[in-house]
């Protein structure tokens, strides 16, 4: 039912705010272990809707970041359907349980990248600089739930204070 794997996003022209988000996985490293990050990203206003860390990598982790983007999308009234959600081909990507909820149940759109890494450049930027700017930060967190409460910090000081020099120096949220 999901069809043949397209990068949609390399058929748009134009994309408006909201209408595509990337995501991927990052692995965080932190005092006592290492833990996976999924965010999603916009394309156009690079705000952060939605994301969730975790001790691995899953489809539990994907269903739990697009689950907080989906609550933030209604909240602010934007619309689901329709939305361009644009990934690698990872197995969490191209199964059931993800391409169900998004596909079936939310009726979003997926896009998968065609090349690795080098076609999710957006997402693969802000891991760097996510990881980068919040290094000492992330390192100094003790327990997963200490982490967890680091990230959420720096995403909420992403989405409303950081400015980004693609969107006139203004924060996403702006």
């Amino acid at each position: 039912e999901a069809g043949e794997r397209v990068n949609l996003l390399a058929q748009l022209d134009t994309i408006d705010p909201l209408a595509v988000l990337h995501t991927d996985f990052t692995e965080l490293v932190y005092a006592t272990g290492k833990a996976e990050l999924m965010a999603l990203v916009d394309h156009t206003s690079k705000v952060i809707p939605g994301w969730a860390v975790g001790k691995h990598g899953d489809t539990e982790l994907a269903l739990r970041a697009w689950a907080a983007a989906r609550r933030w999308l209604r909240r602010h009234d934007w619309p689901i359907k329709g939305l361009i959600v644009h990934h690698d081909q990872d197995p969490v990507y191209t199964g059931y349980g993800w391409t169900g909820q998004l596909l079936r149940r939310d009726h979003a759109r997926l896009s998968y990248t065609l090349d690795g890494c080098r076609g999710n450049t957006e997402m693969e930027s802000f891991h760097s600089r996510f990881k980068s700017e919040n290094r000492s930060l992330l390192l100094d967190a003790a327990k997963l739930a200490e982490l967890v409460r680091i990230v959420g910090q720096r995403i909420t000081y992403y989405n409303h204070r950081r400015r980004h020099s693609a969107l006139g120096n203004l924060a996403p949220m702006d």
